[in-house]
């Protein structure tokens, strides 16, 4: 089967994403109660799902690097890291602006958002050990340390809503009987999720392809060294 190249990958993305905004904008009916503010929830909701994905597979790829010390494992856990970083960022944006319109205040301490917080501190404490530690092997092993750790706040995350009182009285997805959407929003959901993670796969190509280049180049480099 070919590979999809990345000018091809990065044409799907954008048409995705531009398909994704018609929905948002044009498609999706006006929420009775939070009006056109709750447009927000197809971005804010989408970059979390994706999120939770990256750092899933942090979690994975880094119990595969300490178990067999594999460069590709460290290597794709590394990258996930990174682009995970953003779209949890972008939560943490879209997060207090809905807040705003919605509760009155930029900010609750509501289970979910709390745990979504350290998720995204957990990520730069990862980062930070990548950037900042002079032992590469050394860093990495930490890395994925904090890598696994961080794997309980994120099924935290995703079933704080579930425990806890939180602001929501259950989820709007998979929440049960009463917890569905319109099927026109539920659709610009999944067709804005999808977007993000295409685009998600298409920055992690490119970072786990530079990370090879990288480990080609130092490993080309050692070679001409070796007298």
């Amino acid at each position: 089967m070919p590979k999809l190249s990345p000018t091809l990958h990065l044409a799907i993305c954008t048409a995705w994403t531009v398909a994704a905004l018609y929905m948002i904008f044009l498609y999706a009916p006006t929420e009775l109660t939070m009006g056109e503010v709750q447009r927000i929830f197809y971005i804010h909701v989408s970059t979390a799902i994706t999120a939770l994905l990256a750092y899933i597979l942090v979690f994975l790829c880094s119990i595969v690097f300490l178990w067999r010390r594999s460069p590709a494992a460290d290597e794709l856990a590394h990258a996930a890291a990174e682009v995970g970083f953003v779209f949890c960022s972008c939560v943490l944006v879209t997060g207090p602006l809905w807040a705003k319109s919605v509760w009155g205040i930029w900010w609750t301490w509501d289970a979910r958002l709390t745990s979504t917080f350290v998720l995204w501190l957990l990520f730069i404490a990862y980062l930070m050990l990548r950037s900042y530690l002079l032992d590469p092997a050394r860093a990495a092993v930490l890395a994925a340390v904090v890598g696994i750790a961080g794997g309980v706040d994120a099924l935290f995350d995703y079933m704080a809503i579930r425990w806890f009182r939180t602001q929501h009285p259950q989820p709007v997805i998979l929440g049960g009987p009463n917890a569905g959407l319109d099927p026109r929003m539920g659709w610009t959901l999944l067709l804005t999720w999808g977007a993000f993670v295409c685009l998600f796969l298409y920055l992690l190509r490119l970072r786990v392809a530079l990370a090879r280049s990288r480990r080609e180049a130092v490993a080309v480099r050692r070679e001409e060294l070796t007298p």
